[in-house]
């Protein structure tokens, strides 16, 4: 077994890892472009949008957004080209343009209605000529006259394989050679043999003569009458794999699409600049045609897609397929070499050169940190410290893997995975020195200060301080900081002499005046809108300070001007650097140039972007809508109007630029609704729903990278107002508001007077009320007063009844007495006692007592007797001796019998009346 390793082992020493970095390159799978897998020309109008003829219609990518417009005749678009603002398209048995409608979208014309086809044609080709539009087919070329619209037809007597067109003429190639159109007939121009047979796919100018292109030779030039092969460094390749489609470029480059190796891209002295195919970013290997376009970008339409090809970008990367390269964490350039450090180890190749990376012997596993100091290039190792002497290693230190490196006046202070140690130099060679005594934590991250103190980060364990005897390489005492704490992929760094630490809460600096992190506000912003990924940060050897989130890296530099930062944001995402969180790194290998490591390889980035003021924002579309009803287009002109019930818009715009690795970013507002620019958005629409009536001004604005686009595109609109607040309703409603007023002050004016009179018949029935309440205290007084009065002769009455029974009983005791004298027969004794006996008669008694009581209670006999009818006489007497309050004993003398008669005559009297046993008899008679 550990024979295979170092067999294996051995091999990797020698083995070259092919090493091309190439351009970014878009792909647009059928799938995202919802259209025919094939696509067979291209042209890109004023406008920056790209068209294809693709095989359901015709195709239009506005940077943003694709959309599809089916042939005319449901066949399949064989040719595009954008002349003149129209899109001139060719397809089975029609030819004609696409013109603009105000709603943004296409509209077709057909041209070849106006003659008459030959049976089965399709059309090709489609290219502008002088005053021309020159239509081709497999049978004919029809030429259009832009200024009388006259078609005119060149008649051939075998089949068109294919047209060309330079400054100096039309070309068509059939079976019998080359022809040229002079005077609008075909001329023979070359019968070589070689073409008759061979296929010519493009021809273009070259050195007072013609560069052709074919399908299965190669690439000839023809010069002086005579055709001779143009020598590149792929001629075989490009043989065996059969042309079918190629493009001169801006540069004099000329580029090559195959049938079954993707495309050659061959600088003008024929050596080999790029060879891409399906291996290393194509969708497919078929290249059916090609553009360029105004940006420099090489679209190629396929038989199974499109891809954009970015040759003019900032970045190119290195896309390690076999993964015998690994996860790159470190990059640097030194003696002309270019040193990557990987998860696989230590590999190098001579910089700014296609040349194959190759492994050093002894560095694999993981290389984390390269560093050059005094024309030294340390290597810090999952093993140990290494020392790179070009295409070979020497390790120096081996008792645990090296973080990191920081030179310390003589010496150099390695970071650990226990801890700190020293490296100095002894006879002009480094070697290790000694360990730091008192702190064994891993030590990925670390700052010294003042020659005193050392800072660690610990992503598990937060921050340290270590306060550090530096003669005898002691830590005299470790604390553990509270502040900033511990977060997942933070780090340390010194930049400027200030120490900073990342987290996911923000980047603190220190102060060291009160030896504590704060957090550095203005830094910590591009940490907001969760950017957070990693707070890993890198110093670069032109002094600039990185950090990577999750759409940007940011650059920081001194500012000449203030104390502040200078920011450069570049809009590349961690999605696109794939880099492993907290292993993020960034090098700068030449002048201006960058390398990026990621988990597959690396990026090559100039830190400079193509200026932005080329580009515009523009508003493609406006749809609007209906509650729950399908979208309609509207006109892009402003001051379009939208029903109040039509008021959910929707805006898209886009800038057609076409960097995979650079995305537009937006702004809008939308004056009248929302007059705040919303945040930065790489979204290319936005809706707005409800919009209530009014006059609206929609504005966008965008930026690429760090350069704001100089326009701001605009849209003004209105939403009416409801039919029932026209003009004409607001006019009915000012009549209807004054009939409604007259009709309520007349309502008013009833109800106010029919409630005065309300008021006062209440008011007078309240009058009334107090006249009758008056009245009736009045009465009530009176009633009191005759009450009053009736008590008053109840009494005088019973006073007198009581002086009349006094009387009554004296006159019968002194008749008594005189009747029991000695002298009772006296003759005037006899007369007295007849005289009392007048006096004391019961039946004068009672009369007196009668017109007394009637006079004090003149109504109580009458209401007795018609109340109880039964009664007698002697009753009634009875009644009203007990009314006026008498008793038994007193009532007796009156009616001259024994106080028990007068009891049986109560009882008798209850009887007759039917009074109840708990009734008292008075209290009934006083009750009458």
């Amino acid at each position: 077994m550990k024979n295979y390793i170092l067999f294996f082992l051995s091999v990797l020493c020698f083995f070259d890892l092919y090493s091309q970095e190439f351009p970014p390159i878009s792909s647009f799978t059928k799938e995202s472009y919802d259209a025919g897998i094939q696509n067979w020309m291209i042209t890109q109008d004023t406008k920056h949008f790209i068209y294809f003829a693709n095989n359901e219609g015709l195709l239009e990518y506005n940077g943003s957004n694709f959309t599809l417009y089916p042939s005319p005749n449901e066949t399949i678009i064989r040719s595009v080209a954008y002349i003149n603002n129209k899109i001139y398209t060719g397809c089975y048995m029609d030819f004609g343009y696409w013109q603009r409608l105000p709603n943004g979208k296409l509209n077709y014309h057909s041209l070849s209605k106006k003659i008459k086809l030959l049976d089965d044609e399709q059309f090709w080709a489609i290219f502008p000529y002088e005053n021309w539009v020159v239509f081709q087919s497999l049978k004919r070329i029809y030429a259009l006259n832009n200024s009388t619209n006259k078609l005119s037809i060149i008649e051939n007597n075998s089949n068109i394989l294919k047209s060309f067109k330079t400054s100096k003429g039309i070309y068509f190639q059939t079976n019998n050679g080359l022809f040229e159109i002079e005077n609008g007939k075909r001329k023979s121009l070359i019968s070589n043999d070689l073409l008759k047979d061979n296929r010519i796919v493009e021809i273009s100018e070259a050195n007072n003569g013609l560069l052709i292109v074919t399908e299965k030779l190669g690439v000839l030039k023809y010069v002086d009458g005579k055709l001779v092969p143009f020598a590149t460094s792929v001629d075989e390749q490009i043989k065996q794999s059969v042309v079918y489609s190629s493009k001169i470029l801006s540069d004099k480059s000329f580029a090559i699409g195959t049938i079954s190796d993707g495309v050659f891209i061959i600088n003008p002295d024929g050596t080999l600049k790029y060879h891409i195919n399906q291996k290393n970013g194509l969708n497919n290997n078929t290249i059916l045609s090609m553009y360029e376009d105004i940006d420099k970008n090489l679209w190629l339409g396929l038989d199974n897609g499109i891809n954009c090809i970015n040759l003019n970008s900032n970045l190119k990367k290195y896309h390690d397929n076999s993964g015998l390269l690994g996860t790159v964490y470190a990059s640097i350039e030194y003696n002309g070499n270019l040193y990557i450090g990987t998860n696989q180890g230590l590999f190098f190749k001579k910089n700014n050169s296609n040349e194959n990376f190759k492994f050093i012997s002894g560095t694999k596993g993981q290389v984390w940190n390269l560093f050059l100091h005094e024309n030294t290039l340390f290597c810090g190792h999952d093993s140990g410290t290494f020392i790179v002497n070009g295409n070979s290693v020497e390790r120096i230190f081996r008792e645990s893997g090296t973080w990191k490196f920081q030179v310390f006046g003589h010496y150099i202070i390695q970071g650990n995975y226990y801890g700190l140690s020293i490296l100095e130099k002894k006879n002009n060679v480094w070697v290790f020195k000694t360990k730091f005594k008192g702190f064994d934590y891993s030590s990925k991250h670390f700052e010294t200060l003042n020659n005193k103190i050392i800072y660690v980060s610990h992503e598990y364990k937060g921050v340290f301080k270590l306060d550090i005897d530096f003669k005898n390489f002691i830590v005299k005492k470790t604390t553990a900081l509270k502040e900033p704490s511990k977060g997942k992929n933070a780090s340390l760094l010194k930049y400027d002499n200030i120490i900073y630490y990342a987290f996911s809460k923000g980047v603190y600096r220190l102060d060291t005046k009160n030896n504590q992190f704060l957090k550095d506000n203005y830094l910590s912003k591009i940490f907001e809108n969760n950017e957070y990924i990693t707070g890993k940060m890198v110093v670069d050897s032109d002094n600039n300070f990185w950090f990577f989130t999750q759409n940007y890296m940011h650059s920081f530099s001194k500012s000449k001007l203030s104390a502040d930062l200078k920011r450069y944001s570049l809009p590349i995402s961690s999605s696109l650097t794939n880099s492993m969180p907290g292993y993020e790194n960034i090098a700068l290998i030449s002048n201006n140039l960058y390398l990026i490591g990621t988990t597959d390889g690396y990026y090559l980035m100039k830190n400079s972007f193509s200026n932005s003021s080329q580009y515009e924002v523009q508003i493609t579309s406006v749809t609007s809508n209906k509650l729950n009803q399908n979208i309609s287009f509207a006109s892009l002109k402003n001051d379009e109007k939208f029903s109040n019930d039509n008021n959910n818009l929707s805006f898209n715009y886009t800038i057609p630029q076409f960097d995979k690795y650079i995305l537009p970013e937006y702004q809008f507002k939308l004056e009248g609704f929302q007059d705040d620019w919303s945040e930065w958005s790489t979204k290319p629409s936005t809706i707005f729903k409800n919009l209530p009536a009014g006059d609206y001004k929609f504005y966008v604005k965008a930026k690429i990278a760090n350069s704001i686009i100089k326009n701001i595109a605009k849209y003004s609109f209105t939403i009416k107002k409801p039919w029932y607040f026209n003009n004409f309703a607001v006019f009915l409603y000012f009549i209807l508001g004054i009939g409604l007023f007259y009709f309520l002050t007349k309502k008013y004016n009833d109800y106010h007077n029919k409630k005065h009179e309300k008021i006062i018949a209440e008011n007078n029935l309240l009058l009334e009320l107090k006249e009758l309440e008056n009245q009736k205290e009045i009465m009530n007084i009176k009633n009191e007063q005759l009450t009053k009065d009736v008590d008053k002769k109840n009494k005088e009455l019973a006073a007198s009844t009581m002086d009349l029974i006094e009387k009554t009983q004296l006159l019968n005791i002194i008749k008594e007495d005189l009747k029991n004298t000695n002298t009772q027969n006296s003759k005037d004794i006899k007369s007295i006692i007849s005289t009392i006996n007048t006096s004391v008669k019961e039946e004068d008694t009672w009369n007196k007592f009668k017109e007394a009581f009637d006079a004090a209670d003149k109504d109580f006999l009458k209401n007795m007797k018609q109340v109880h009818p039964s009664l007698t006489p002697n009753d009634l007497r009875l009644c009203a001796y007990l009314r006026i309050n008498l008793t038994s004993k007193e009532i007796a003398p009156l009616l001259n019998i024994s106080v028990r008669s007068v009891e049986i005559k109560r009882y008798r009297l209850r009887k007759k009346m039917n009074i109840t046993h708990e009734q008292g008899l008075v209290e009934y008679i006083l009750s009458i």
